[in-house]
């Protein structure tokens, strides 16, 4: 039959208008924990529609990629720039969303001057200190009673159990920790409070990590998560090892969140090797320049469904899950270790479409 371009357009549209969507993953999820991603200033500011309407549809919570670190928001001392931030936490307020704020503590892209007197050398412990509580309490000062949760301290053990020699360990010791939860706790006694950190599938940093935790919490200093950062790849981690941290943290009284969920569907790199080396090696970094084979996007799914059932799994201890950001194309990943590199290690692809495994669940 017949029919002039003007009623077939019309159809089309129709059909398009009736074709169910995927349910919203804060639907989906809603009986397990809150779910959600790192969003970055493009998108709270308006240059990423197609990003939004993937956060406004499918996330209740949300956390600063960037715009919250020291060197962005305090790059001198007595010096905040707020653009950004506010912007963040108006756009998730706007949307009634939990609001992240991250983070509060963390030796990397800390704002060079955080650390270090006139001359570059290390400040005195006093000094630290009162910068700390300075910083602490402006940034939770601010965005008290809208910013509900705030990695306190971030990325504090090494895969050892033993403390990374940061500039706060350098200069105060273990004291750094206990003193920024205190800190927080005065500054915004009504705000959840996490400790933060990657690889929490080794067992000796579980290990310290739940000492630390207990410690803190048996001389009344509110530790209210623990941040379990999910970048994982095809090999790594031992799941067996990640659930058995979910279980051990969940011993401490404190809750536990999945914070930076992603997952590299490309060889893991030898952080360790020269990746300039030779084309040849940088090429075979990047292996799907232009999407994945198929098998290996079902080895991906299947995997990233095995973490997702995990977590239900110990949604009776995990509270909220956070992927490191929205599309495969706004990846940190991407470009990493050698430029053009391409990744597909979130919950929507380049084409803003729900990946695979997450449709298994929003169908049911």
């Amino acid at each position: 039959m017949f029919f002039p371009a003007a009623l077939g357009a019309l159809l089309l549209a129709s059909c398009a208008a009736d074709k169910p969507q995927d349910k919203p993953l804060k639907d989906t999820f809603a009986d397990n924990f809150l779910i959600g991603a790192a969003v970055n200033v493009d998108l709270v500011n308006g240059a990423d529609p197609k990003g939004d309407s993937i956060v406004s549809r499918h996330f209740n919570t949300i956390v600063a990629e960037n715009c919250m670190k020291s060197e962005k928001v305090n790059p001198a001392e007595g010096v905040y720039v707020w653009d950004d931030a506010d912007a963040f936490v108006k756009y998730g307020e706007e949307r009634g969303m939990f609001i992240v704020g991250h983070t509060l503590v963390w030796h990397s892209q800390l704002a060079p001057w955080f650390a270090v007197d006139s001359l570059g050398a290390p400040v005195p412990p006093e000094v630290l200190k009162e910068r700390m509580r300075n910083h602490i309490t402006t940034m939770m000062t601010r965005y008290k009673g809208r910013v509900q949760g705030w990695d306190v301290v971030n990325e504090a053990i090494l895969d050892d159990g033993t403390y990374r020699k940061s500039p706060f360990y350098e200069i105060l010791g273990e004291e750094f920790i206990p003193f920024a939860f205190q800190c927080a706790m005065e500054a915004d006694p009504d705000a959840e409070l996490y400790i933060n950190d990657y690889s929490m599938a080794s067992p000796a940093k579980r290990d310290k990590y739940v000492e630390i935790v207990n410690d803190m919490r048996s001389k009344g200093i509110r530790v209210d998560a623990i941040g379990m950062q999910g970048h994982m790849g095809m090999d790594y981690p031992d799941f067996n090892e990640f659930e058995n941290s979910i279980v051990a943290f969940g011993t401490t009284g404190a809750k536990v969140m999945i914070t930076e969920w992603d997952m590299s569907a490309l060889p893991t790199v030898n952080t360790g090797a020269n990746v300039a080396d030779t084309a040849a090696y940088a090429a075979a970094l990047n292996p799907y320049p232009d999407g994945l084979p198929a098998e290996v996007s079902q080895e991906w799914n299947d995997r990233m469904k095995k973490a997702m059932d995990m977590f239900i799994r110990h949604s009776d201890i995990i509270t909220r899950v956070n992927a490191w950001g929205t599309d495969d194309g706004m990846s940190w990943k991407n470009n990493w270790p050698v430029p053009g590199r391409s990744e597909y290690p979130l919950l929507f692809d380049r084409s803003y479409n729900l990946k695979p495994f997450l449709t298994e669940y929003t169908e049911k």
